[in-house]
């Protein structure tokens, strides 16, 4: 990406100046570093799984591991994109945009949650302060349970 300190930001934006939109293009929406453990810890407990996957095809949201037969989605929240009661702290810049953004992720969190639990899905969230090998051992254990005895792989 050239850089083009010309870069002006439509009036209203949610990016106040070209470093804060660089800096927000940056923010990975998959394969986070709390994600990528947490799917090396399930992976090395013999489970399969898709990634940044629909679990309902016609909801056009994706859970980031999704266990098909066992019907197991599993999000790996983070703490300031989704309202963590621990660790969110409101922004001082443009602070109305961007707690309305927080709180329309977490109204979409809560719809995504109910729309799975309708069709049938078991939803997992964790955020991504938690213990990772804590997170891999509880999929590992909901997944099994919710497979039975056949133990059938993904």
């Amino acid at each position: 990406m050239s850089e083009d300190s010309s870069w002006v930001a439509p009036e209203g934006s949610w990016a106040s100046s070209a470093a804060r939109r660089r800096n927000m293009q940056a923010i990975r929406s998959r394969d986070t570093k709390p994600e990528r453990l947490i799917r090396r810890l399930v992976h090395a407990q013999g489970l399969r799984y898709r990634v940044a996957a629909r679990p309902l095809p016609d909801l056009r949201r994706t859970a980031d591991l999704v266990f098909r037969p066992a019907k197991v989605a599993v999000f790996i929240d983070g703490c300031y994109w989704h309202g963590c009661p621990e660790h969110y702290v409101p922004p001082r810049t443009n602070s109305g945009y961007w707690s309305e953004k927080v709180l329309r992720n977490v109204a979409r969190d809560r719809d995504t949650d109910e729309r799975l639990k309708e069709a049938g899905w078991l939803v997992l969230r964790f955020w991504e302060h938690e213990p990772s090998d804590i997170c891999a051992n509880t999929i590992a254990t909901v997944v099994s349970r919710r497979r039975g005895p056949s133990g059938r792989s993904d």
